[in-house]
Parts: structure tokens; sequence; C-alpha cells
């Protein structure tokens, strides 16, 4: 649709050029064009009231009068266009749809919808990002799947993309943990335990702390020890570390999720000296309160922190190194940060004082904010205080699949696989549904229902076209079909797979991953109406099997890109 609309802008560019003697660019008539929610009025409009001042006429008559301008020669792959009050309407034609747009999907493959637009350029996205020692929690899963989502739409249009876990595995929490194991803790049980143990000698700390608060003393000085590299913390905090990485990764590989980069905080510890002088030496540095601070009060903003009294550094701090390194490691185009949108004003003042320092490339950097999430109901996964744990959801997710499975299709090969990739996938196209900025409560038997708009409808839909595809041979070839009066239901679903490449745009240029998950939902939609009002292999001709067969193949090739842009697997057998 993107190629119809730039058609139809350009035609109009030369009309309104040759009738009105005004100039008017075919960018800024693309933008002007719009869908019609009445499929009556055609496919794309041009609303001409948007043109009335520019072109000094009424409505209608800029409508007809560019009607009858394009009546001789219709743009390429518009088969009727006509005027209605003031708007202009342009419909699709049924052999660009059936003949052109087909051969560009199935030619395509896995590459339809993708561009070069970023070619040459990069992107770094810092995503995900959880507290070592510390559980991986349902409110990591917002930074986690947005973040990889952008990454993947991003590379989808040619950018080089630098993905970044940027750990949290530095600061006075280790010294807590660290004095925790050596009062109560033991080799044999983190080894066993992993991660939940650390959690709980994390927590006892907390509440023996309650009870003995020189506790804190002794954490505070531990982590000095581990600042100035004491050999005995510093092999703990590694292992620690270490065990914390080999739980998460887990969850990264049930998400398909990989990382260029686990550098986390303690990374740059020795950077940041760097970027404190350059502050002092630009005269940016004031102190308050014994704190050292930038005063951003002139833009609107609360002072941004530095260096605490003791001179110890802060995530600002850290956050500036980390930028400067990252900007002098890969010369990045754009730096994204998904984080939640609690952390906006910390990103506002970070990114101010990244500009006063004189940093050029201040305004490449992007906070990608994202709402909270709750789960409603104490019996959807076991708890670690009030967190859910996102291994407890996806182990809950993916056992109802399983009994689902064993209800429906019991001879189905690797059922471990497929109700893992259809759990996990539930859980993550729940999350993808709503507009990112939007708190979402999560109801899990909602999100693993196989009707309406949910992950297990969208896979079973594609698994739907893999099984009408494996009762043919081959794709027939578009000389077998070509010029094919289409109907009504495979009208539809014709536009709605032309419209993909667009959603693309939109969703980039939004970093807005819901505009694809919406898409999935229209897409299967589009195509579960018409295989239900179209028989495929029982066509009644075999070139209308042929067309239809085509159908089928060019909705797999579009709903498995798309799926794979929201992170989630298509399995072939449900």
């Amino acid at each position: 649709m993107l190629k119809i609309k730039m058609n139809i802008a350009e035609a109009l560019s030369e009309a309104i050029k040759k009738y009105f003697s005004v100039d008017a660019s075919a960018n800024d008539i693309y933008e002007l064009l719009e869908y019609p929610p009445d499929k009556e009025m055609g496919d794309i409009a041009l609303p001409c009231f948007k043109l009335s001042k520019t072109l000094r006429k009424a409505p209608p008559v800029i409508a007809q009068s560019l009607s009858d301008s394009l009546s001789e020669t219709f743009p390429d792959g518009v088969g009727k266009i006509t005027s209605s009050g003031g708007y202009l309407n342009f419909t699709v034609s049924d052999a660009y749809l059936s003949d052109s747009l087909l051969c560009q999907i199935l030619d395509a493959d896995k590459q339809y919808g993708s561009s070069d637009v970023g070619k040459g350029r990069t992107v770094v996205l810092d995503y995900s990002s959880p507290n070592v020692a510390k559980p991986f929690h349902i409110g990591h899963l917002g930074t986690t799947v947005i973040g990889h989502s952008l990454k993947k739409l991003h590379e989808f249009a040619g950018y080089k993309c630098i993905g970044i876990n940027h750990l949290g595995d530095w600061g006075t929490q280790f010294g807590k943990l660290i004095t925790a194991y050596r009062m109560w803790g033991s080799y044999e049980s983190i080894e066993k335990g992993g991660i939940d143990e650390l959690v709980s000698l994390y927590v006892k700390f907390h509440d023996e702390a309650e009870i003995h608060p020189e506790l804190n003393d002794n954490a505070r000085t531990e982590f000095t020890k581990l600042e100035n590299g004491d050999k005995e913390n510093l092999k703990l905090w590694h292992w620690f570390v270490d065990i914390s990485l080999k739980e998460y990764k887990k969850t990264y590989r049930q998400l398909d999720i990989e990382f260029d980069s686990y550098k986390g905080e303690s990374f740059y510890t020795d950077k940041m000296p760097e970027q404190v002088e350059i502050l002092r030496e630009k005269h940016l540095l004031k102190i308050d309160d014994g704190a050292s601070i930038v005063d951003l009060e002139e833009y609107g903003m609360p002072p941004c922190l530095i260096l605490k009294r003791d001179g110890s550094t802060l995530y600002p701090t850290r956050d500036i190194a980390a930028a400067v390194y990252r900007k002098r490691t890969y010369d990045f185009d754009k730096c994204i940060y998904v984080t939640s949108s609690g952390q906006s004003l910390h990103f506002s003042q970070w990114f101010k004082v990244v500009e006063l320092m004189g940093y050029d490339w201040y305004d490449k950097l992007v906070h990608v904010p994202y709402g909270t999430v709750s789960v409603n109901g104490e019996k959807l996964a076991t708890r670690t205080g009030n967190v859910v744990l996102l291994k407890d959801l996806f182990e809950m997710a993916i056992e109802k699949v399983s009994v689902l499975i064993e209800q429906k299709n019991q001879q189905l090969e690797n059922k471990e696989e497929v109700a893992e990739a259809v759990g996990v996938g539930a859980v993550v196209y729940y999350y993808l549904l709503n507009s990112r900025i939007k708190d979402i409560s999560f109801k899990l038997e909602d999100a693993l229902s196989f009707e309406g708009n949910t992950g297990p409808y969208a896979q079973y839909t594609y698994a739907r076209a893999c099984s009408i595809l494996s009762k043919t041979d081959a794709i027939p070839s578009s000389g077998e079909c070509f010029g094919f009066s289409v109907s009504s239901p495979e009208r539809e679903l014709l536009l709605v797979l032309s419209f993909f490449p667009e959603r693309i745009k939109y969703a980039l240029a939004e970093y807005e991953p819901s505009i694809i998950t919406r898409y999935i939902y229209e897409l299967c939609s589009a195509f579960n109406k018409f295989y239900h009002d179209c028989p495929i292999v029982g066509a009644e001709t075999s070139e209308q099997k042929a067309f239809r067969l085509r159908i089928v193949a060019a909705v797999k090739n579009v709903l498995g890109n798309a799926l794979s842009l929201i992170c989630m697997r298509t399995p072939e057998k449900i």
C-alpha cells in the first residue's frame, strides 16, 4: 500500500500543478492521504478540505476537478476514482492485488515489509537490565519484550543494532548479600538453590537488620572493600553475577532473546571520573548541602545529582559515562533506553546534562517509557514478597497449554516445544497488545484463550495456513492465476496484507510494537473469514484453487514475519 499511496501522491502532485498552477510536493500529498472508515468510499482517500486554503477552492470543487484530471490515466495500481463531497476516493485494482501484490510478498518471503532506510546506521538499544541477585519478575517483561521487539523492527528496516543488557551489578546491595552469605549462607545451598537462595539471603538480611541495625554498617563496609578490590569479596561478587545470569538466560532462551553485551553498571566504574571532571571544567557542578549537582531549574527540572556528599557516584553519573562509552565504541545514530515511565524525569535530566556538557549527539538519546504491570489474582503464580516471578508465570502458562494439547491433539509431535512456544507467546502477546505507555492488568486465563485477540489465536492461525499448504506439492506460479477476479473476503485479506510495510513504518516512528500486534489480529481475522467463506483445496476450478493457495502462502509469510517481530515463535502444528 505504501507504493500505491506514493503513486497516487505523485499523480495528484502533477494534477494540482497542471490544474491549479500550484506546486504541491508528492511527499506533502502523501501525508494527507488516509484510509476511509467506510469501505464503500474506496481504499484510500484525499480529504480535500486540507487543500482548500492553498488552492482557494471549496473541497467538493477540488475533489471533482482532481477526479476529472485523473480520469483518463489512473495512477498505477488504482482501478477506480470517485469524488464524494470534499473527498477524492481511490480503489485499488483487483489486478494489482491478485498479481503484483502476491508476487511481491511471495518473492520477498521473509523480507516482505523490510527496508533499507537504516542502511549504514547503527542503533544501540538498552533494555531488560535486571538487578543481579534479584528475581526476574513480571515487571521486567515490559522492558525486555518491548526492547527486543524494537531491536527486531530496526533490524528489519536495515539498521545495525546493538542490544545491551545493562545489568544492575553494582551497589550497596552486594555488601548486604556478602554479609548475609557469610552469616547464614553456604556454597552448597547457593549452588543448589541458585538465584532463589540469593533472594532468600537478601530478604533475611533485611529482616534481621530491622532488629540489628548494625548489620547495615557491616554491609557498607563490605561494599567498600568490594569497591577497593578485595579479592574475597570480588570472588563472591563474580559468583553472584554468574549465578544470576545463568537464571536470566533461561528466561531469555524462552523468549529467543540474545544480547550483544552484558556490560552492567560495574563496567563503568573507572569511566565516571572523566565525565565528572568535564562537568567541573565547564563549571556545571554546584555544591548543594555537600552533594555535587547540576542545576536544571532553568529547564523546569529538579537538580541532577552527580556525586553524593561522600563523593560516591549515582545513577546519572553512570548513565552519562555509559552513553559516552557507547558513542565512542559504536558511533550510534540512536541510543534507545527502554525503561518504565517512572524513570522519565531521570532520563530527561541526564539527557539535558549531556547536552550542557557539549556532546553534539545529545539528541540521539531516546527514552522509550512504558506503563506498569500488575497481576489480577494471587493464584496466578508463586510469589516472592509481592512480586510475580516471570519464570513462574511462564511455567504456569506452559502447563495450561500442555493440558489443552493433550485434550485436543494427543498425536502432536514435539508437544513440549509447542507448549512452550504457545504458553510463552501468550504472555508476550498479551503484554504487547496495548499501547506501551498504558498500565496493564495481567490475566493469564484471557491471555491463553484460543479465541479473540490473543497469542494462541494468532499462532493457531499460522498453523492453519501451514496445514493448508502441506496438502499441496508446491505453491502455484503467478501465471496460473493472473488477473483472477477477487471476491470480497479475498479482497479484504489482500488489502490487509498490503498494509504490513506501512504498519512497520509507523511502529518504528512511534517506538510502538503494539501496532504490529494489532496488525496481527487484523490479519488473522481477515484470513479466518477468507478460510470460512472461500473453499481452498475444494475450490470450484484449478485456477481458483491456485489463486487461493497463493493467498494462503502470502498470509503464512506475512504472519510469520509479524509474529517474529514481536518475539513470538511460529509452530507449524498445534
